[in-house]
């Protein structure tokens, strides 16, 4: 007894194993996740470093140079890269794509602490290493504004509310605060004033830094209590700084504002962000190589009630640039795209068959099909993005042929005479092999997709993956199901077609298509130099073409921002 008769002679548990299908299949697609493209991001950290002040050539000599020489030390690392500007430096490293991102990222802290040392010890905030690929653009920017509020005030919530709540969100790789502007005291020095004193800049960077350190001075013990000494405390405010006595010159003070300008600004007063010509601060989101774009999308909108509760009603929250919309967008496209090629396919069917019931046979096993390739896809960690959807597209002209050729056999025997139940038997029993051996050669024709090298194989290898899983669930439907339903619902021999007036058109035009078709024929048959010519010209053609097109990686795509 092989798969057929076994499912033709159990046909309950034939329906529930097509319903367990659809059902896995169903959930499956619900929890699937949405991206634009598959995620094919080879392992890529992002080290960055921050001293303030610091020249570009400094910041690579004194921090790049040390950091990289401990990261060429990683085992995996095929490029590094670093970027040096004023008191900033961003060290890229890229890995093997077998390489786990969560195993480099433990090497890359072990780095980070055996390079500890080799640093400047101005540096008082040690270098950070975040999961991100730098190519990536924001999956989403947003900014806060306020008519009231001073942009420091704002700038402090998003960097301690904002952003670090948001790096919290699973797949969120980096928050990048831009026109931030944290608070800060500028001291602007008279360098006349300065030489009349008799001071140099060193002598006041001195007096400041000693004057503002927050080290310990000591403890008094006492028989019954200790009593620990509090000096020195911290000075916030631009009155408090320029009140610091920063020399002594014959008996009298030397007070800083004697010798400076000081005053209350930011840290950073050459960069901005402006929302509408309102002046503002913007957080840029990133995600993790391997997120979920929607999703992180998705999880972020969720926060934005808890932060407008926990700020002034003041701030605004405004959302810019949302990725997330034109992947829904294209993604509904393509569901459109779908659900047209499954209609016009159920269509084609009726038009050549003319048997209501026989079509309705193929039409059940289309989706089942496609929907038992979703459960597939969740189980193997594939999303549903613009290429897997292509893939299942193109899967639907292909699960059909399966069907039809079990229907077609069936048919024949029931034509000619036989039981129904016994016809779907010998029919599905003749073409079982067949079935399989289409199925596996349509298959092979991707398997040079499996091992192609790059980033064109990892882009294109979810969509041999998906055909290739429509194709195999579609001959399990074929050996299955098919054969049960035609065993039930297939009219038996010599019963009256029902004439459908679509048909009746149909047949009248496809006749004149073929005739059209065998008068083109008997002329290529007659004029075949001239056929040959043409061919071997179309050829040439082609290849010019080929030549003559521009090239690119991806097509140009409009997404409205």
């Amino acid at each position: 007894m092989n798969i057929s008769e076994l499912c033709i002679r159990r046909p309950v548990m034939t329906v529930l194993l097509s319903l367990a299908t659809v059902a896995a299949g169903t959930l499956a697609y619900l929890k699937i996740p949405v991206a634009a493209l598959p995620s094919f991001n080879t392992p890529v950290i992002q080290v960055s470093a921050n001293l303030p002040g610091a020249s570009p050539e400094n910041m690579a000599s004194s921090v790049a140079l040390p950091l990289e020489k401990e990261f060429s030390t990683i085992d995996g690392i095929t490029v590094i890269s670093s970027t040096n500007t004023l008191g900033s430096t961003n060290i890229t490293l890229e890995f093997n794509n077998d390489r786990d991102i969560d195993k480099a990222a433990v090497d890359v802290q072990a780095a980070l602490l055996r390079a500890q040392k080799r640093l400047p010890v101005e540096m008082t905030n040690p270098p950070s290493y975040r999961k991100v690929n730098p190519a990536d653009a924001p999956v989403l920017i947003m900014t806060m504004t306020s008519p009231s509020m001073d942009l420091s005030q704002i700038s402090d919530y998003a960097e301690n509310l904002i952003s670090p709540t948001l790096s919290t969100i699973d797949g969120v790789a980096q928050v990048l605060v831009y026109g931030q502007k944290r608070y800060a005291v500028r001291v602007q020095v008279n360098p006349g004033l300065l030489g009349a004193k008799n001071l140099t800049i060193d002598d006041l960077a001195k007096a400041i830094n000693n004057a503002n350190s927050n080290t310990p001075v000591g403890v008094l013990d006492g028989p019954r209590q200790q009593l620990t000494i509090y000096a020195n405390p911290q000075m916030v405010k631009a009155s408090e700084y320029a009140n610091l006595v920063v020399a002594q010159r014959n008996g009298l003070p030397i007070r800083l504002r004697d010798v400076a300008d000081v005053q209350e600004s930011y840290e950073s007063v050459k960069t901005l962000a402006a929302f509408n010509g309102e002046r503002s601060i913007a957080l840029a989101i990133l995600r993790q190589p391997t997120a979920n774009s929607v999703k992180v999308v998705d999880a972020v909108r969720a926060m934005v009630p808890q932060f407008e509760q926990q700020m002034p009603a003041s701030i605004k929250l405004n959302l810019l640039i949302d990725r997330s919309k034109s992947i829904r967008e294209s993604i509904h496209d393509v569901n459109f795209t779908l659900l047209l090629t499954i209609a016009l396919v159920v269509m084609v069917i009726f038009l050549f068959l003319k048997h209501l019931s026989a079509t309705i046979i193929p039409t059940l096993s289309l989706p089942i099909s496609l929907i038992g390739a979703f459960s597939l896809m969740y189980w193997l960690g594939y999303s549903l993005d613009n290429i897997s959807l292509l893939g299942i597209t193109i899967a639907v002209g292909l699960v059909v042929d399966d069907a039809i050729v079990v229907l077609e056999n069936i048919m024949r025997h029931i034509e000619d005479g036989m039981d129904p139940l016994k016809a779907a038997l010998k029919g599905s029993r003749e073409v079982g092999f067949t079935i399989i051996s289409i199925s596996i050669s349509l298959v092979a024709v991707f398997i040079p997709i499996f091992f192609m090298p790059g980033p064109i194989g990892l882009l294109f290898r979810e969509f041999a993956v998906v055909v290739s899983l429509s194709i195999l669930v579609s001959a399990l439907m074929s050996l299955t199901l098919v054969p049960m339903l035609c065993s039930r619902f297939l009219p038996k021999a010599h019963t009256v077609a029902k004439e459908y007036p679509i048909t009746i058109k149909f047949d009248y035009y496809f006749d004149k298509v073929l005739k059209t078709y065998e008068t083109a024929l008997d002329w290529a048959l007659n004029n075949q130099k001239k056929v040959l010519q043409g061919a071997l010209a179309t050829f040439v053609i082609t290849i010019a073409l080929f030549i003559w097109s521009p090239k690119g990686f991806f097509p140009e795509e409009d997404i409205g921002q």
